[in-house]
């Protein structure tokens, strides 16, 4: 028999942007995790001049449609939090399950600088599936290469993906 200290505890972790995405939460989380529809009241998502991501401010009146990543190991949290890195702070919040309405206590990354004037509008996660997963599924890529050989030049190359491209003039 084993008892509960024989685990490492599991995290849930809700997700508004590209780890929405199975494909994305699968590389990075180099596994594929349980997936359930949540909302979480009280924070606006917003979209970030120059960047490919959204990220979420406290707002009183704010709903965000995403997914919890359920059962996540230490690890892969880590991967998370190395992902989203320092312009986000990890947090506890409540979510609600969208299919049984129960409540349900998550992490989730919140931008750090909530007075940011790069943060504007509404971020659409059908538009950036359009647009840019397939360039994010990359930048995941990159980054697994990175994590397995942090000497290499991976973490760049992942930054450069989650940026936008320039304006040509």
């Amino acid at each position: 028999m084993t008892t509960s200290s024989d685990h490492s505890p599991s995290h849930n972790v809700f997700v508004y942007g590209s780890f929405q995405e199975p494909a994305v939460a699968g590389l990075i989380l180099e596994c594929t995790p349980v997936i359930v529809s949540a909302q979480l009241h009280g924070f606006h998502r917003y979209r970030l001049k120059g960047r490919l991501h959204p990220c979420i401010a406290p707002s009183e009146t704010g709903v965000i449609n995403g997914k919890v990543l359920t059962g996540l190991t230490d690890d892969q949290l880590q991967n998370l939090d190395m992902v989203e890195g320092t312009e986000y702070e990890r947090k506890t919040v409540e979510v609600v399950l969208t299919d049984t309405s129960q409540k349900m206590q998550v992490e989730t990354y919140i931008w750090a600088n909530k007075d940011d004037p790069d943060m504007y509008g509404e971020w659409d996660f059908e538009e950036w599936k359009r647009l840019h997963m397939e360039k994010f599924i990359e930048a995941s890529k990159k980054f697994i290469e990175w994590k397995k050989n942090p000497d290499g030049r991976g973490r760049e190359e992942f930054e450069k993906f989650v940026h936008e491209d320039p304006p040509v003039a």
